[in-house]
């Protein structure tokens, strides 16, 4: 069996997320959503209110598939892989700016655990532009975001922000 990590802060999830969770779960026996504790970030959502998110993000994107689920980490990411026995961690790239970090990012992760690899899924070309901090301040600006997130998640950043939609 192939189990493969795709990690992220994940604040918030966004469809960009789900299509390349989407299409990794096509790919590999198990899929594990792994939100990261990351100390450099100071998220909108606490990591309860995140996983929670994720869950019910899979439920409503991905509802045919029983190989993807949803867990929370800390520390080294190829740690945690180890700990799961997954053999790839997968990673999107959106543009060519995403590719420098994690290129730099795939090479000590293969430095660290050489039996890991990963694998780069480009989203599909509507969600290439997309990320959580743009939908964060589309949001926290009291525009509407569920054309790039799911219901759940809308509906979450519409109550933490408190925001009537235009």
């Amino acid at each position: 069996m192939t189990t493969a990590i795709y990690p992220g802060t994940f604040d918030p999830i966004t469809n960009g997320h789900l299509d390349i969770i989407q299409r990794a779960s096509e790919l590999f026996d198990e899929v594990i959503v792994a939100l990261a504790r990351n100390s450099q970030k100071t998220p909108l959502f606490s990591e309860p209110e995140r996983l929670r998110l994720v869950e019910a993000s899979l439920i409503e994107y991905c509802p045919q598939r029983t190989n993807i689920r949803a867990d929370a980490f800390q520390g080294l990411l190829v740690d945690y892989a180890a700990m799961r026995g997954a053999t790839a961690i997968v990673r999107g790239l959106r543009a060519l700016s995403d590719f420098e970090y994690e290129f730099q990012m795939a090479l000590m992760n293969r430095k660290l655990a050489p039996n890991v690899a990963t694998v780069f899924l480009m989203p599909h070309e509507e969600y290439t532009y997309l990320n959580s901090t743009i939908v964060r301040e589309i949001a926290r600006n009291g525009r509407d975001v569920t054309n790039f997130v799911p219901k759940v998640v809308a509906e979450a950043l519409k109550e933490k922000f408190e925001v009537k939609y235009h």
